[in-house]
């Protein structure tokens, strides 16, 4: 690595520490650096708060004039919840900028480089960009499409079952991969099941993991309202809780489940409920970034819409065997060969006893 790549690679390192936390916004960190020495650092926290090169330019204070400033994200030239970040690198008297990612957000895109050239900064672009656009996926997809960039997570056998024919399930993986399951509900800003999962798992679909952790909204897709208040989707009041239902369920069930605060009943037009419907209403309510841990059913929908933009796999080391029992994608499935999504590997990892496979939608 060159000098600015070191740099770079440092401020992405910062900024994977809060990916799951600052939605709808990006995660994004920024270093100023004067004759060779760390002067300021700072990360983004949370939506609303001040952005990463606020808190490093603070840090840096009077030695932030005539130093560079290293951001993973090109810092916004719009006031919002707060100033523009091009800006406060201008009046802070910075001489150098060195962005890695390119801010597709309408309300950026390339004004912030602008601006601060306009005022005679230097401004290089492009370094470590595939390692810092990776930072913000969810939120560049989110941007372009808007609706939510969409994990499906499965963990399953070695000949590719998610339950036993009896329907045991509980566990096919082992502790370390259920550990990390928990932690993309970390970093999730809703997770999803179905009607069927509820009623046969009783789930909590909340976040497990050492020192606690961000519950993401629970969506269920439930066409005739199926879900019981006993469940603990209604019963544990520690996140949202978004049914969605058809447009023929009668009112006073609804009323029921609507009378628990966190509780929200969300009518569609179409039964059963259409994918795109369903992604598009989230999108509006600034969800960015959509966990399925649903039952094959509900996974064989999102495949069929071409809704699955990356399939988190947990692989363990058994044969459980048996024509029914069940498989991660089922439902309906895909017709023909030539109309399946195409994904590639991401990456591949030991996990305990079991193997952990990411893969991406290709284009």
């Amino acid at each position: 690595m060159n000098r600015e790549e070191r740099y770079m690679a440092l401020a992405i390192q910062m900024a994977k520490e809060t990916v799951g936390q600052t939605s709808p916004n990006p995660a994004v960190a920024a270093i100023v650096v004067r004759d060779n020495q760390i002067v300021g650092m700072g990360v983004h926290l949370k939506a609303g708060e001040p952005h990463a090169e606020v808190h490093a330019l603070s840090m840096a204070g009077e030695k932030a004039k005539g130093a560079e400033i290293y951001v993973t994200l090109e810092p916004c030239s719009h006031y919002g919840k707060t100033p523009p970040c091009s800006k406060a690198v201008i009046d802070a008297g910075i001489k150098r900028v060195i962005i890695a990612s390119h801010d597709p957000n309408p309300k950026v895109a390339g004004k912030g480089v602008e601006w601060m050239k306009s005022e005679g900064l230097e401004v290089q672009e492009g370094v470590l960009k595939q390692e810092a656009d990776a930072l913000n996926e969810t939120f560049f997809h989110y941007i372009e499409k808007k609706e939510p960039y969409v994990r499906l997570k499965t963990a399953m056998s070695l000949d590719g079952k998610i339950a036993t024919a009896s329907g045991e399930s509980q566990w096919i993986t082992g502790e370390a991969a259920r550990l990390d399951g928990h932690a993309y509900r970390h970093q999730s800003d809703a997770i999803l099941v179905g009607i069927n999962t509820v009623l046969e798992d009783n789930p909590s679909l909340t976040t497990r993991i050492v020192g606690g952790g961000n519950h993401p909204v629970r969506v269920v897709l439930d066409t005739h309202l199926k879900t019981p208040p006993s469940s603990k989707l209604i019963q544990q009041q520690e996140a949202p809780t978004w049914i969605f239902v058809g447009s023929e369920v009668e009112e006073h069930k609804k009323e029921a489940l609507s009378a628990y605060p966190h509780v929200s009943i969300i009518e569609q037009p179409d039964s059963p409920l259409d994918v795109q419907e369903v992604l598009a209403y989230l999108g509006q309510q600034n969800i960015t970034s959509l966990l399925v841990e649903g039952g094959g059913t509900v996974a064989d929908a999102f495949v069929r819409a071409g809704k699955v933009d990356e399939v988190i796999t947990y692989m363990a080391p058994k044969l459980i065997g048996g024509k029914e029992a069940l498989t991660p994608v089922s439902g309906e499935g895909i017709r023909k060969l030539s109309e399946a999504a195409q994904f590639e590997f991401i990456s591949t990892e030991q996990m305990g006893e079991d193997i952990k496979i990411v893969s991406r939608k290709k284009g």
